[in-house]
């Protein structure tokens, strides 16, 4: 765990600074990915859970869209079955497809959810089979049955939403005549941010975000417009594994979404300082018409 000191000044400053952010996110949507090593430390997950629990409190409404490939790699091992990956994506048969439903689905969602109501916030853990709310088609029949999003369904989350419930979705999704496909989070939460008009996309990572020279942890980049993401991947700068989060902050943001945020989770805390102080604490992602004044995140 990356250990950040803040100052009891440092402190009452967040809180004074935070007065004109909660004004201006009441009520707002922001979709949550997460995943990565706040998901598999106890004392991560906690800090986490406590910070969405908060932007609930605060009048904001969050839905949570989470991963689980390690913890589906490590119930096939126990099984006995193979994992194949082409391209990064992991070849889902049927027999893998039951394993990652009942890791998505069965358990990882529901503990989710059980751990915001027990800090006083009604959750409902849900696939995105449920109320046909993630339609999709298989992606490539070399991967099984991994799918892309062909439509997103919102009236059940926003039910859920204006019943005072915070949604947990795991990135199961609808396929033809009911078959379960397995997506992506990423790409979940992008379409889901973006059907429901969401004001932000925070992906939770394992990393600070994006850094001008990946050598050194102190040169990362605050903010990058839609055309600096572009130049970035072309000079090198964003490159491996972060080039997919770009993609999908891009999209996000071509979509509608106003912000997205890309922080890391293993920085406790990292969701309140990244939202309500005025330099943040990740990499946020902006067009180039979103007006950026006074490091206003």
């Amino acid at each position: 765990m990356k250990e950040l000191i803040i100052t009891a000044d440092d402190r009452a400053e967040i809180l004074i600074d935070s007065l004109g952010y909660i004004q201006k996110f009441h009520n707002k949507i922001v979709v949550i990915k997460y995943g990565g090593n706040a998901m598999l430390n106890n004392e991560l997950k906690a800090s986490v859970i406590k910070d969405i629990v908060l932007l609930k409190y605060i009048g904001m409404n969050p839905v949570i869209v989470h991963g689980g490939g390690p913890e589906i790699t490590q119930l096939m091992e126990l099984k006995g079955i193979h994992t194949e990956f082409v391209n990064g994506l992991r070849v889902t048969t049927p027999e893998t497809m039951k394993v990652a439903e009942m890791v998505l689905t069965g358990s990882i969602s529901p503990e989710i959810a059980s751990l915001f109501n027990a800090n006083g916030v009604p959750s409902v853990s849900m696939s995105g089979k449920d109320g046909k709310t993630i339609l999709a088609k298989q992606k490539d029949p070399a991967l099984g049955l991994v799918g892309e999003v062909t439509q997103i369904n919102t009236e059940y989350i926003f039910n859920l939403i204006e019943g005072g419930y915070l949604p947990v979705v795991s990135p199961i999704a609808y396929g033809e005549s009911g078959s379960s496909l397995n997506i992506n989070s990423d790409e979940v939460a992008k379409h889901l941010a973006t059907a429901l008009g969401a004001d932000k996309l925070i992906l939770i990572t394992d990393v600070d975000g994006v850094l001008a020279d990946p050598q050194d942890n102190k040169s990362l980049i605050s903010r990058l417009t839609l055309t600096e993401i572009k130049d970035a991947i072309k000079s090198g700068v964003i490159t491996g594994g972060m080039i997919p989060k770009m993609d999908c902050c891009t999209g996000a943001i071509e979509g509608g979404v106003t912000r997205c945020h890309i922080i890391n989770g293993t920085v406790p805390h990292s969701i309140i300082i990244e939202l309500f102080t005025k330099d943040g604490i990740g990499t946020m992602v902006t067009n180039e018409e979103d007006i950026y004044e006074n490091g206003n995140r």
